[in-house]
C-alpha cells in the first residue's frame, strides 16, 4: 500500500471514529416500496435530506458540552439547544425512525397486544388509519405525524411541527414514538405534488407492523 493511500485510509478512520452519529444503511432498495414510494424520492431523501441532518448535527456538536451526549440524553434537553442541534438531531432520529417502519413485506401485521391496544383506544385499525390521516392533514407545513405510547402506555395521536417528535422535553404532548410519518413536502413531492392525503394512503401499504409492534412492545412501561 502506497503512503498516499494508507494517509487516505488513515483520514478515512479518522472520519469514522469522530463522527457521533452515524446514518444507517437503508433496509431496502431504492425502488423496493414502488409504487407507493418512487425510487427517486427515496434515493434523494435518503442521500440528500437524511444524509444532510447527519453531517449537520455531528458539525453543529463539535466543540459543545453536548458533543457526547445520546440521542435520548440531547432530547431531554431540546428546549435548551442551539438550534442547529435541536433541527439536526430530530431529523435524525425521526428519519431513522420513518425507514424503520416501512417494508416492501406485505405480510407484516400488528402484534395481538397492539391491536388489542388499539382497539381499546380507536375501535379498530381502520379508524386508527383514519385519525392518523386527519391529524396529518390538520398539521399546517412541515412535521410529522406521530402514533405513540405515553406516560400511562395509552396509545395516542399526536403532530410536531419541523423535525420536532414526542421524546423532546418540551413537546405538548410526551411519549415514545412506536410509528412516524413524515410530512414534509420533499417526502412526497416528486411523485404527489401537493397532495398530502395521496401520499398517505399510499403508505398504509408499505407500513412494517412487525416494527411497529415491537416498538409498542418496547415502548410500554412494566
Amino acid at each position: 500500500m502506497t503512503k498516499n493511500k494508507i494517509l487516505i485510509v488513515m483520514l478515512l478512520l479518522c472520519v469514522s471514529v469522530s463522527a457521533q452519529f452515524v446514518q444507517k444503511p437503508l433496509p431496502y432498495g431504492y425502488d423496493a416500496l414502488e409504487p407507493y414510494i418512487d425510487a427517486k424520492t427515496m434515493e434523494i431523501h435518503y442521500n440528500k435530506h437524511h444524509a444532510g441532518y447527519v453531517k449537520n448535527l455531528n458539525d453543529a456538536l463539535k466543540d459543545t458540552t453536548f458533543e457526547k451526549m445520546t440521542l435520548l440524553e440531547l432530547f431531554s434537553k431540546a428546549s435548551s439547544l442551539p438550534v442547529a442541534v435541536r433541527n439536526n438531531v430530530g431529523g435524525h432520529y425521526n428519519h431513522e425512525m420513518f425507514w424503520s417502519v416501512l417494508t416492501p413485506d406485505k405480510n407484516t401485521k400488528p402484534s395481538a397486544a397492539l391491536l388489542k391496544s388499539v382497539t381499546e383506544k380507536f375501535g379498530s385499525m381502520e379508524n386508527l388509519k383514519q385519525k392518523l390521516d386527519q391529524a396529518a392533514l390538520s398539521r399546517f407545513g412541515s412535521g410529522w405525524v406521530w402514533l405513540y405510547v405515553s406516560g400511562e402506555n395509552q396509545l395516542e395521536i399526536s403532530t410536531t411541527a419541523n423535525q420536532d417528535n414526542p421524546l423532546m422535553d418540551d413537546a405538548q404532548n410526551k411519549g415514545v414514538p412506536i410509528l412516524g410519518i413524515d410530512l414534509w413536502e420533499h417526502a412526497y413531492y416528486l411523485k404527489y405534488q401537493n397532495k398530502r392525503a395521496d401520499y398517505l394512503g399510499a403508505l398504509w401499504n408499505v407500513i412494517n407492523w412487525n416494527e411497529v409492534s415491537n416498538r409498542y412492545n418496547s415502548a410500554l412501561i412494566k
